[in-house]
């Protein structure tokens, strides 16, 4: 039997990402069992050690630290994964860097542009391996739209549309800032829906469809003033609620995204359509594991929608689950990066996206914000 390498994992936060992930870790092992490393989860960073003790306890990590420093400078952590707020990731993770350590971050990269900058300079300098969970990426249906698009039977690309649609702030009374709400804070943020929901959009718009170079967009802010949980105090509201915005993709083609946390009835609609000259697809976070397929070369007769239900073995990662017919969910796009991660490691090939590439959705992220602010086209700067 092959001796696995150990990948010794530092985890720093333990909310609902810090589970996602080591979920992802726990059952890679499992279902990925070719791979040539192994996580080991060593150890879990809070500034509540009680927490982290429970973390470490429901997830298997070894040890706690409360201050993630130390974590960054322990001899057993090869791999550092920030599952902090957005306000952290810059320092951590050019600590993280300056440390010889790989890194593994939360998305968005940052709060913002400048911020985000700063990582990748940090990470090129000292050349470890890195990526960022976009995971939607990792879903297999999105994986297969992936690879009808890049066999060319689209065509030309002429649309590219999507949502996130969420309906959890509609409400007046609830506060800003904080544990469980520091979304909504936009020091610590950076942004409301942008950087929350649409760099998922963006993202996975960016591998799918090429660079996007400029946008015209519009933001709404509906509840204006919100107490504040830290200091008690009722503030302004700085981060947007609903952003909707257009843009040219350097293919030709024309984008439409809206985000939302104010569309009652939606929880996480998250949907995106491609239309091309010889074929259209779609597909619906809600129905995860089927992508739709319109292709025009079909027989007038029989020419419509079709349901690909994405189960059989010869679809992306699904030989490494069930039989056809059964699906997975959400959390296994977890264990795909995770799987993709350590695969990286064997074959010295970057895990997409890298820091470098979250920087372009970034830099999209950042045209978004100034074009509403500013009520004018903003160029990207896409590289």
């Amino acid at each position: 039997m092959t001796t696995k390498k150990e990948l010794r994992i530092g985890l720093i936060g333990c909310g609902f990402m810090g589970r996602t992930h080591s979920n992802g870790y726990l059952r890679v092992k499992n279902f990925f069992p070719d791979l040539a490393y192994q996580p080991v989860l060593k150890a879990v960073c809070s500034r509540t050690e009680s927490k982290a003790r429970a973390f470490a306890a429901q997830w298997g990590y070894e040890s706690v630290e409360t201050d993630w420093k130390a974590l960054i400078a322990r001899d057993d952590i090869d791999a550092v994964d920030i599952c902090t707020p957005n306000d952290m990731h810059a320092e951590i993770a050019i600590a993280v860097a300056a440390a010889g350590k790989m890194i593994l971050c939360e998305k968005p990269l940052a709060r913002t542009l400048e911020e985000s900058a700063g990582m990748v300079s940090a990470i090129e300098k000292a050349g470890v391996p890195n990526t960022v969970w976009y995971n939607y990426r990792r879903l297999p249906a999105v994986t297969l739209a992936k690879n009808i698009i890049d066999s060319g039977k689209l065509g030309r690309i002429f649309h590219y549309r999507a949502n996130f649609l969420q309906d959890w702030t509609i409400n007046a009374n609830l506060p800003q800032g904080g544990e469980g709400l520091w979304r909504m804070d936009a020091d610590v943020a950076g942004s409301g829906v942008v950087g929350d929901l649409l760099s998922h959009c963006i993202d996975t718009a960016l591998w799918l469809n090429g660079s996007i170079t400029n946008v015209t967009a519009m933001t709404e802010t509906f509840v204006k003033e919100r107490m504040h949980q830290l200091t008690g105090k009722v503030e302004k509201v700085n981060i947007d609620d609903a952003c909707s915005f257009l843009c040219r993709f350097s293919n030709g083609s024309l984008g439409l995204f809206e985000s939302t946390r104010y569309a009652r009835g939606h929880k996480a609609l998250y949907t995106f359509e491609i239309n091309g000259e010889n074929a259209s697809i779609r597909w619906d976070l809600h129905d995860l594991n089927r992508l739709e397929y319109f292709d025009n070369a079909d027989a007038s007769t029989v020419r419509g929608w079709r349901s690909i239900h994405v189960t059989d073995g010869d679809q992306p990662y699904m030989d490494k689950w069930w039989v056809p017919g059964l699906g997975i969910g959400y959390e296994h796009s977890f264990v795909h990066q995770a799987a993709d991660f350590l695969k990286s490691l064997e074959t010295g090939e970057p895990c997409s996206p890298t820091f470098k590439e979250a920087l372009e959705t970034q830099k999209v992220c950042q045209a978004v914000l100034d074009s509403a602010a500013s009520g004018s086209w903003k160029d990207t700067g896409a590289a």
